[in-house]
């Protein structure tokens, strides 16, 4: 055997393999060995055919092809242990001539991945501020939350809750047909279409109004995009929100003491609320700057497995059980999603191969006990606590928990890092 190496950049290697004679030889006639039994040839018993005479029997391209089944694996396997690589994924491989016997295999190689001065990030979190409007704003929520619809005798306001018949139909082609329905005039609503609401002011109860609007580009039905449709509404009821006083019984209907008590604790869940965003913000700035300092090299197939993995993720999570009715439902292509995706499994992928560096330069661990915990923490919370406990006892789902604790751990140390606590860290520990 004979083989050379050619570097393909991005983490991956390609070899030229070549077999000797006497390799391809053996290799035959282990394949006329396997073949000759299982085929009846005139004029010999089963079994006893000369390998000549079997070649002539089945064509010699097919004796060949069952050789180098056997055969190729061998002598890739031979040439990873001869070159001292450690593939990740099974390579691609081309037969590129038989006379002699050429293979190229393309190899995918562990990512490297080499971090920049991470100690030098030096970040200050953004001050939380919640003030006064954003109180008011909060108030005024909870206030129309206790409000009541009640019926108007004028035309349609934006923000009225109105019941109407709609017809509607796209360059000729019907659309909608819907009576009795209920819906809220805000002017920001996609439904049916950005636009609508705005049109539909001003209609007056009992009596049609017509008007056409033009699809938006971004509406969710692909083929009526840009297209106008047009409309026919006749609204049977219009309602309008009456507001209650802004008291302490308002507070009260809402769970409070009072007015006061209202927006104290209003302000104070704002605050908790802005510090969990604060503080996401900071890991995304901290986890930016690491990946901005350090360099990244994997090779494709990480991406394109990233990327299906994401789409599985998403069929899922919307209740898809196949990822071809994901596809029909979202009308997109394969090949669509997947460049949709491309851009944030790339990201996952770089922040997970610098976390998991950063985890090794600081010798971050996750012991037993620390899973242990975690999974008597989650059936603690489960309604079934004996059939969680079971489940997440299960050594891929627990590998999955150590693997995620992995990451918190990781981040909290590059948090410390960042924020110049890594002394404090330490004594903590």
């Amino acid at each position: 055997m004979k083989v050379s190496t050619e570097n393909l950049g991005n983490c991956q290697i390609a070899l030229d393999i070549e077999a000797e004679d006497s390799e391809l030889d053996k290799s035959l006639d282990a394949a006329y060995h396997r073949l000759v039994n299982k085929v009846s040839i005139p004029g010999f018993r089963k079994g006893k055919a000369p390998r000549a005479i079997l070649a002539q029997h089945i064509g010699k391209k097919n004796l060949l092809e069952e050789a180098l089944e056997h055969l190729i694996p061998q002598l890739y396997k031979q040439a990873i242990e001869s070159q001292s690589l450690d593939p990740i994924a099974k390579p691609q491989i081309e037969i590129t001539q038989t006379e002699p016997v050429v293979f190229k295999a393309i190899l995918s190689l562990k990512p490297e991945v080499k971090l920049g001065d991470y100690h030098s990030i030096k970040l200050e979190p953004e001050p939380v501020e919640v003030g006064e409007k954003e109180v008011a704003a909060a108030v005024e929520r909870i206030r129309a939350e206790q409000g009541a619809w009640v019926p108007v005798d004028r035309p349609v306001g934006l923000d009225d809750l109105v019941t109407m018949d709609i017809e509607a139909n796209v360059e000729g082609k019907p659309w909608l047909n819907h009576k009795g329905v209920t819906y809220e005039v805000d002017k920001d609503s996609y439904s049916p279409a950005l636009g609508f609401a705005s049109h539909l002011q001003g209609a007056e109860k009992n009596k049609e109004k017509t008007f056409s609007l033009t699809i938006p580009d971004d509406h969710p039905i692909k083929e009526i995009r840009g297209k106008e449709g047009i409309f026919k509404v006749t609204v049977t009821e219009i309602k309008e929100k009456l507001l209650p006083e802004l008291d302490d019984e308002l507070a009260q209907g809402a769970g409070y003491d009072n007015l006061s008590a209202m927006k104290e604790k209003v302000a104070a869940a704002l605050r908790a609320k802005a510090e969990v965003e604060s503080g996401f913000e900071l890991r995304r700035r901290a986890i930016d700057a690491l990946v901005e300092s350090s360099e990244v090299n994997y090779p494709p197939i990480l991406e394109d497995e990233e990327i299906a993995g994401l789409m599985r993720d998403e069929a899922q999570r919307l209740g898809f059980r196949e990822l071809t009715d994901y596809l029909m439902r979202s009308n997109k292509t394969e090949e669509e999603l997947q460049q949709e995706l491309r851009p944030i499994a790339k990201r996952r992928l770089t922040q997970g191969l610098v976390l998991g560096e950063l985890a090794e330069e600081e010798k971050i661990e996750i012991n037993s006990t620390e899973v242990d915990n975690k999974v008597g923490e989650i059936a603690n919370g489960a309604e079934d606590k004996e059939n969680t406990r079971q489940l997440f006892s299960l050594p891929q789902i627990k590998q999955s928990i150590k693997q995620s604790l992995l990451t918190q751990k990781t981040m909290d140390r590059l948090l410390q890092i960042v924020l110049g606590n890594v002394e404090n860290m330490t004594k903590e520990e």
